[in-house]
């Protein structure tokens, strides 16, 4: 009897287990999640966009959107049918709106969400850092929680705060998974941003699931599919001068 109790004990300690390095703060999180991915992650990737907007009335207008990414910096997004030449533009800092194939206005503009989900990985840590400050996440908060039964990062708020700027990183794979920011004119609604179903793409993940949702009410949904990482792009994509002119889906 005794043999068999060794034997599972033995049995047992074999088994697989889930180990994680000890991050403490957020600066060894940020190295952590380059150092895992930095030499790995794509550097491109361009995929298709199905957009769902609910309306207040709880009807729902379906978009498809054309995006092409060059990691750090800039995403562009081609509304259908791209020969209108309307679209978004994200690059070097700023946002270009596109109507009838100009510019309709620009603006200073740091997108959280390709700085959280995807530039992190190819990006300085100290400038990494220095635009999550700006975008005031306090980054000395530091914690870890559960999100959809894993464990995760928590950076930006403290336990039981569901409303100050804050976003979550799963424990394991490193990628973002959550972001709640206050929003309206008074800051008193909550805005909540999920990546779900993450897929592998190239050396890196890709989530096919975005979620947007205000004070826990679902606004918008995307949903993605034909997802390539590193494509050759033409750098001009990402140039406001040649919106018209480049395109890497007709």
């Amino acid at each position: 009897m005794k043999y068999s109790f060794l034997i599972l004990a033995i049995c047992l300690l074999l088994l697989p287990t889930t180990s994680y390095a000890k991050i403490s703060n957020t600066n060894e999180l940020i190295a952590a999640m380059q150092k895992k991915y930095g030499k790995s992650w794509y550097k491109t990737a361009t995929f298709i966009q199905e957009t769902t907007n609910i309306q207040p009335d709880g009807t729902s207008k379906v978009e498809t959107w054309y995006e092409a990414m060059a990691i750090p910096g800039s995403l562009r997004i081609d509304f259908t049918p791209t020969a209108n030449g309307n679209g978004i533009l994200f690059t070097g800092g700023k946002i270009f709106s596109f109507k009838d194939g100009k510019v309709e206005n620009t603006r200073p503009f740091e997108h959280p969400l390709l700085i959280l989900g995807f530039d992190i990985y190819r990006m300085p840590a100290a400038e990494v850092t220095a635009k999550l400050q700006a975008l005031k996440f306090d980054l000395s908060q530091f914690r870890e929680d559960t999100w959809q039964g894993r464990p995760v990062y928590v950076i930006g708020a403290k336990a039981g705060d569901l409303h100050s700027p804050q976003f979550w990183i799963d424990r394991e794979n490193l990628y973002f998974v959550r972001m709640l920011r206050p929003a309206g004119k008074d800051g008193a609604l909550t805005q909540e941003t999920q990546f779900n179903k993450y897929q592998k793409l190239g050396g890196g993940w890709i989530a096919p699931e975005v979620i947007f949702m205000v004070d826990g009410k679902i606004v918008t949904t995307e949903k993605y599919s034909d997802m390539r990482a590193d494509m050759k792009l033409d750098p001009k994509l990402f140039d406001p001068q040649f919106w018209t002119t480049v395109h890497w889906k007709e």
